[in-house]
């Protein structure tokens, strides 16, 4: 009966974490303050890198924050519908650092593949270390070190995003191993990172062709609202 109801409430807090992370800010900001669709612009996502170089620096500013918020509040909302709950299973224990995991991920889920975009969105990088944040912050705050870093020295944002997820995993292990750190803040590291680097592979792909676009470079309107390629 225990292990059922934690069961709920973790499906609870996945659910609610996917509907806030489907939840495209960084589309309706630029709709409405800039008359903007940054799905015509750039690389059609709804992140906030793309938003900027669509919109502007403060709408992207503030759609990336709106978005880092999105993974917070699934945490930290998992955390209190789970409460104190805790179940055993075999040798492995169940609690709600496990459930706001899930939390968490289903809002890095639901930005990449929105519910309201027909299961499209942005690259998932600010909802990530949003729920990090809110999991384990000093971890976050050397990913975030990492990722600025990265993408200052190189001016692609892209790769310092990536090397910002990298680097908080890779942190993550020696601490998990030698320290005995929760192991679920290296399955929501992990996890993330997947998601994130599978997002930036049309990235990953024009950083090899020479071709990415530039931390300040404006974009360009490559497509119509239906999806059809423009010509420029």
């Amino acid at each position: 009966m225990i292990a059922a109801t934690l069961i709920g409430r973790y499906l609870a807090g996945m659910i609610i974490g996917y509907i806030l992370g489907s939840i495209p800010f960084g589309l309706i900001l630029a709709k409405r303050l800039a008359g903007v669709d940054v799905r015509e612009w750039g690389s059609g996502t709804i992140g906030a890198t793309n938003v900027t170089r669509a919109a502007g620096v403060k709408i992207g500013i503030l759609s990336g924050l709106l978005d880092f918020s999105k993974g917070a509040v699934a945490v930290l909302f998992a955390g209190l519908i789970i409460g104190k709950s805790y179940v055993m299973v075999g040798q492995f224990g169940f609690g709600p650092l496990f459930g706001q995991v899930l939390a968490g991920l289903s809002a890095v889920a639901g930005h990449s593949w929105s519910i309201f975009l027909k299961f499209r969105g942005g690259r998932s990088v600010s909802v990530f270390f949003g729920g990090l944040v809110a999991l384990v912050w000093f971890v976050a705050l050397f990913g975030g070190e990492v990722l600025a870093l990265g993408a200052t020295s190189t001016l692609f944002m892209s790769l310092g995003s990536i090397a910002g997820v990298v680097g908080t995993y890779a942190i993550l292990i020696p601490l998990t191993i030698f320290y005995g750190w929760p192991v679920e803040y290296l399955l929501y590291a992990f996890v993330g990172t997947l998601i994130i680097i599978y997002q930036h592979r049309d990235n990953i792909v024009r950083l090899f062709k020479g071709v990415e676009r530039k931390l300040g470079q404006r974009a360009e309107r490559v497509r119509q609202h239906s999806g059809q390629q423009k010509k420029n």
